[in-house]
């Protein structure tokens, strides 16, 4: 049994015949479920000119995602900081904030997640820097910004912020700002144990956070046999460190991975293109199934 709470980590994967429309549409009934079957989160990504991926701006999808459900806490894994002014964020993030209280939750990350054409785009020759800018966003969203200007609306409070990422340097700038962190196992499983033990001992207590709090997301496909849940993940071009099989081996795996990082929260990844055998998965592996 997992004992960890469970939630949800959607890149909107696209197929043909239904493309961006249909992936969508498929998103939109997987929060339904989601959030009738008792994950605690359900979180969107961002990634530009990437084939097959469709979250490309998680602040419109969240807001529909919200308006479409009642109580599922909804955010962004995450928004690529890197490509966004901290300003922009802040009262996006904000304003989600403001329409719907308690459920919004704001995960930043320092990678572009998109080529370096697209990043120079994105960015219009604006420098990245990250640790300045997340410092930004951490200010503005608690009206304390060195210039004086706060964000619209100014009387809401921002939402939660959460640090993501796949390194001990990412793992290390979470613990000294006392922020959760969330560390993507889906795409670094080896180095989890390290990261997250940077983590904790780099941990210093904020206004925002107490004790360090670490989600860990993962990957995982789930079907009523083992033999079918390999031809997904062969479908999906087979990616490491991810769990397969039938419902109770995969919950077995998340169980041992859990407990062996001491995760206080699994993410899952389910990134097939099947929108039906994706509900399937989630469902076997559900708190509520």
């Amino acid at each position: 049994m997992v004992r960890s709470p469970l939630s949800i980590l959607d890149l909107v994967p696209l197929a043909p015949p239904g493309g961006a429309a249909a992936a969508l549409r498929a998103s939109t009934d997987l929060a339904r479920l989601a959030e009738s079957r008792g994950f605690r989160r359900y979180w969107v990504g961002e990634h530009h000119g990437v084939p097959n991926v469709g979250a490309a701006a998680p602040a419109v999808l969240i807001a529909h995602l919200a308006a479409a459900t009642t109580s599922i806490r909804l955010g962004s894994g995450g928004v690529m900081l890197a490509n966004h002014a901290p300003m922009v964020v802040a009262e996006q993030f904000a304003t989600l904030e403001g329409l719907h209280p308690g459920r919004i939750d704001l995960g930043v990350g320092s990678a572009a997640g998109a080529t370096a054409e697209i990043a120079r785009v994105l960015r219009q020759g604006a420098p990245a820097g990250f640790a300045g800018k997340l410092a930004d966003l951490a200010a503005f969203l608690d009206g304390r910004h060195h210039s004086g200007i706060r964000v619209s609306p100014a009387a809401v409070p921002g939402p939660p912020l959460w640090l993501l990422g796949a390194s001990e340097s990412s793992a290390r700038l979470a613990g000294e700002l006392g922020l959760p962190y969330a560390f993507a196992h889906h795409l670094n499983a080896a180095g989890a144990e390290g990261a997250l033990g940077t983590y904790r001992g780099s941990f210093r207590a904020s206004a925002r956070l107490g004790e360090p709090y670490c989600l860990v997301s993962v990957a995982a496909i789930a079907a009523d046999t083992e033999e079918a849940a390999f031809r997904l993940w062969r479908a999906a071009g087979g990616p490491d460190g991810v769990a397969v099989g039938d419902g109770p081996t995969v919950r077995g795996a998340l169980a041992v991975l859990s407990g062996k990082l001491a995760a206080d929260e699994l993410m899952i990844v389910t990134n097939v293109f099947d929108a039906a055998a994706r509900r399937h998965s989630y469902t076997l592996l559900a708190p509520l199934s």
